[in-house]
């Protein structure tokens, strides 16, 4: 995506399920469960910017000493700094008695993040400030064994102010928080209805508490009040660790379960490396599931909502996870595959006079797919010519050594991001953020095909890459997307959830006026206006008979007259993948209600339409806060 935007967070969970000297005997070290956290947040760590947390739960600490660790970081190397802290500190402990560190019982119950419950998060932040406060995982009930719960997650609730004890803590509480706050009330809850139960009042230990607990419904009692996208973890004092998913499997959600560990992570390959298995020993959760370990290390998937139809997010594939899952790596090819009839025709079938590229490095993987399908036109297109023509020697000379014109015409100075700002100055330094390869094409002459995987609001092609592109000279420049038209805000997750951000609504806007059709958008306004006294399932995406009135041709070459400057020289076309070819090339993950406005949830439906009343009443604020 050639312009970065706030994205999904990340979960990794350890749940050792033998006894930790165990570990120490095989291995050589204590410190297994906490090697693997490390490994499974770094190799998630595209998915935290803002910051990063872990935790631990001891279930063999010693009486009176503390049972549950946490430390959160807020800077740029979040996860280093974390990991430095925990380790110096076993550094310390060897210092003062090397002897203790091989006494594997003894670290077990009194050092810090020797646990056998392990919580690790990286935060990429929707809402709320950039602040260590705003870190998961988020602990309640610290000092009760029985009541402790540590809990972290990528989600984000259309319904969170709804989940708030009063209106006045509204802008007081970060939203994990209050989700934690909903768990740890159901927690309390069914920890009351076994001492109900318990009819001879007779004091029942922590190490047998949990048989009596039907935790599975704490889960279902908690979550059937949220409205969203979500992957919740946690940890319990009681000794219970748990992984829940939506039931539309909006968010993702990957685990490993051997006779060793129960491993929680966001991205299948994480744990594919850290745990050096195959694929196929890794499962997805199941949309409305959990899977739980309990304290003796049982583990089980539990349904704990009825699970929906599948609307698993499509941005998930195109962008967010690595492109290293085997299958997402098929379906990005499957993406840049589906786009050839339409840049063909683009480019008028004119190869010779053609260079192929691709910005920036998270498109690679759908390039690559283009180039097949390139290929294979060419095949196809020689052997048509070769069976049809009788050719002389060099005309089959060049006709054989015609090749797609492949060029690396962007690289991007990482060192650049850091030093830009939200400030008058951005607009100048964005336009160098990216290097180009000088003489790869020939002025004039050339049409330059740039594919991007996905376009969200237009301001890096516009302030940088097109007027970057047009300096090589080339006669027309064509954008290409993986990526369809980005028309309405997302709730579930990803931070777009103002209309005016998307150039695909700019557009939508422009058009309307250039039509005389600005009244529609007054109609619409009172529409989501009146829909807000409706209950939510009754209310629908208002905005869409505003896309109806012009075709997805005309959004797209408005699209490219708003990215392009009057002193560009260069034409400037705009190719976007289309919703039934982005279902094609990703069958199972059906999210697609930032291109389609179909959203899953009531609470979607509620955000896009004041979203739009936001922007008609001019407000510049997200729609889910």
């Amino acid at each position: 995506m050639s312009e970065a935007i706030g994205h999904e967070c990340g979960v990794a969970l350890i749940r050792l399920l033998r006894p930790l000297p165990y570990y120490k005997e095989r291995y050589g070290t204590l410190l297994y469960g906490l090697n693997k956290l490390y490994l499974l947040m770094e190799k998630q760590h595209n998915r935290g910017q803002d910051g990063a947390g872990i935790g631990s739960i001891k279930l063999q600490a010693a009486p009176g000493s503390r049972f549950m660790s946490r430390y959160r970081s807020n800077s740029p190397l979040a996860i280093a700094e974390i990991f430095q802290k925990i380790y110096r500190r076993l550094d310390q402990v060897a210092a003062s008695n090397s002897s203790l560190v091989e006494d594997a019982d003894w670290m077990a119950k009194n050092v810090s993040f020797i646990a056998e419950q392990l919580l690790g998060h990286l935060r990429y932040g929707t809402y709320g400030r950039n602040e260590i406060d705003s870190c998961h995982p988020f602990l309640q009930n610290p000092n009760s064994a029985l009541r402790a719960l540590l809990m972290a997650g990528n989600f984000n609730l259309t319904n969170i102010s709804e989940l708030r004890p009063s209106a006045s803590s509204l802008a007081e509480r970060p939203d994990t928080s209050v989700v934690v706050e909903c768990v740890a009330a159901e927690l309390d809850r069914e920890l009351e209805q076994v001492r109900m139960r318990q009819m001879d009042n007779r004091a029942v230990a922590v190490a047998d508490l949990h048989r009596r607990m039907d935790f599975p419904a704490v889960l279902r009692r908690a979550a059937s009040r949220f409205d969203g996208g979500y992957v919740l973890a946690g940890l319990t004092g009681l000794g219970f660790s748990f992984t829940l998913r939506d039931p539309w499997g909006i968010r993702p959600a990957f685990y490993l379960h051997n006779e060793e560990v129960l491993a929680v992570a966001s991205e299948r390959p994480a744990l594919q490396t850290a745990f050096h298995v195959a694929a196929d020993q890794i499962h997805e959760l199941p949309p409305g599931a959990a899977v739980i370990a309990d304290r003796n290390g049982s583990v089980s998937v539990s349904q704990i909502l009825e699970p929906q139809q599948r609307r698993s997010c499509s941005f998930e594939r195109i962008y967010f996870s690595r492109g290293s899952d085997v299958q997402i790596y098929q379906e990005r090819k499957r993406l840049g595959h589906f786009l050839v009839p339409a840049v063909l025709k683009a480019i008028d079938y004119d190869l010779e006079h053609t260079v192929f590229s691709f910005i920036p490095n998270t498109a690679e993987v759908a390039f690559l797919g283009l180039l097949e399908g390139i290929e294979q036109h060419l095949q196809s297109y020689k052997f048509g010519r070769i069976r049809s023509a009788d050719l002389a020697d060099d005309e089959l000379k060049k006709l054989l050594q015609l090749r797609p014109r492949i060029e690396k015409i962007a690289i991007k100075d990482v060192k650049l991001r850091t030093f830009i700002t939200q400030d008058t100055s951005r607009n100048e330094l964005v336009q160098h953020v990216y290097d180009i390869t000088y003489g790869s094409i020939r002025r004039g002459e050339d049409t330059l095909v740039v594919l991007d995987d996905s376009i969200v609001r237009g301001t890096t092609l516009k302030q940088s890459i097109i007027r970057m592109l047009d300096r090589l000279g080339p006669r027309k420049i064509i954008i290409v997307s993986s990526a369809p038209q980005i028309r309405y805000p997302d709730c579930y997750g990803i931070d777009m959830s103002k209309m005016n951000d998307f150039i695909a609504f700019r557009a939508l806007i422009s058009l309307l006026r250039k039509k005389g059709l600005d009244n529609k958008l007054d109609d619409v306004y009172e529409s989501c206006r009146r829909q807000m006294d409706w209950m939510p399932e009754q209310r629908f995406n208002a905005v869409k008979v505003l896309y109806e009135l012009v075709s997805d041709e005309e959004l797209s070459e408005e699209i490219a007259r708003l990215i392009r400057d009057d002193d560009v020289q260069a034409e400037t076309q705009v190719i976007f993948q289309t919703i039934p070819d982005l279902h094609r090339a990703c069958p199972d993950h059906l999210g697609d209600w930032y291109f389609s406005g179909d959203y899953p949830t009531p609470g979607g439906v509620t955000v896009v339409n004041r979203a739009f009343m936001n922007f008609m009443e001019g407000k510049d604020v997200r729609a889910y806060t």
